[in-house]
């Protein structure tokens, strides 16, 4: 028999939950591919190990943009080694999907998350919104009758969600998130020391550094290397988190600030409720330091972060896919 799965289609990473078993694959969103023969090289840890560091012919292709495909079929070949590499498929079965996507994704955007999913490999495919199923990855009851909110920081997206009665009741999703954050810090470490550096040091950076918090910085340093802008030549400096601060704190607020626009909007009843029982951050960038003390300083409502935020999509996703095997629901599916 087939195992069914639960995939967390990242533009930064992809995780796949397996029923009964867990998260069982978390791999970076990363295609090599010689452009010459259009073969594809690598997939995954692999491929973004050459992220940076490829000849001419070969490319390094995230295929993935602001939770969204932007090359379907560099996705659909990831999608394929995935899923072949766990060994779900049964011998005459192919396995069930639940797949997730940003709240505000076009139909167009849609049927291309779908049709990747279905050509890898699936037999029913289904999508449900990302934070609706982060949440219940995080253990939030959302079918009762009260008021929920979840912010899921990713690599290309943040979504903000207001759950109740197992469904969204207001939400935001903007295409701003973990990616966004590295290229501030790209950008800061050009204008500012005039050091040119690739998207996995200014990751290291805000990974080792990085505070979204101004007040809770403990003086961290880091040796950052990279080419000099004006010499053209190799030089490693250091920095300091306070430094980087306002690289951060620039893009944090724009997501403090679509928080606050989906708070702004809910009826009272569940702005009650929301104060009684706080937010569940999760996603990628809850794990940036002092996150969660910002959104309770700027937003006046307990903040709480998911005990695994980064699996937090895909276990949903896994659970979800129970839900429907035990009730025989069908729940969204891509082609209604």
């Amino acid at each position: 028999m087939a195992k069914d799965i639960g995939i967390d289609l990242g533009t930064a990473n992809v995780l796949i939950y397996a029923v009964g078993k867990g998260v069982v694959l978390n791999e970076p969103s990363v295609v090599a591919i010689d452009t010459k023969t259009n073969q594809v090289l690598a997939v995954g840890s692999e491929a973004y190990r050459m992220v940076g560091r490829t000849p001419s012919n070969i490319r390094a292709i995230r295929p993935l943009k602001d939770g969204v495909i932007s090359d379907f079929d560099i996705t659909e070949a990831m999608l394929s080694y995935f899923i072949s590499k766990l060994n779900v498929k049964g011998f005459m079965s192919k396995p069930n999907i639940m797949i997730c996507a940003p709240t505000n994704i076009t139909e167009i955007e849609r049927r291309a998350i779908i049709q990747a999913a279905e050509k890898s490999g699936g037999a029913k495919v289904y999508l449900e919104a990302e934070p609706k199923v982060a949440a219940i990855g995080a253990g939030m009851d959302i079918f009762k009758p009260q008021g929920n909110m979840v912010i899921d920081i990713g690599g290309g997206t943040s979504d903000i969600a207001i759950l109740s009665l197992g469904d969204i009741v207001a939400s935001k999703s903007i295409r701003i998130a973990g990616d966004e954050l590295n290229a501030s810090i790209v950008n800061f470490m050009k204008n500012e020391h005039g050091l040119l550096i690739g998207e996995r040091s200014a990751e290291a950076i805000k990974i080792n550094i990085g505070s979204a918090f101004p007040t809770d910085i403990a003086e961290n340093t880091m040796e950052v290397r990279g080419r000099d802008a004006v010499s053209g030549m190799p030089r490693s400096i250091e920095i300091t988190s306070e430094e980087i601060e306002p690289a951060i704190s620039n893009i944090m607020g724009q997501i403090v600030a679509a928080a606050k626009e989906v708070l702004e909007v809910i009826p009272p009843e569940l702005a009650s409720d929301i104060i009684d029982r706080g937010i569940m951050l999760t996603g990628g960038g809850a794990l940036l330091h002092g996150v969660d003390r910002l959104f309770t300083e700027q937003l006046k409502v307990p903040v709480v972060i998911a005990e695994t935020p980064l699996d937090n999509v895909a276990k949903g996703a896994g659970i979800l896919l129970e839900h429907i095997g035990e009730t025989g629901k069908q729940g969204k599916r891509g082609d209604n």
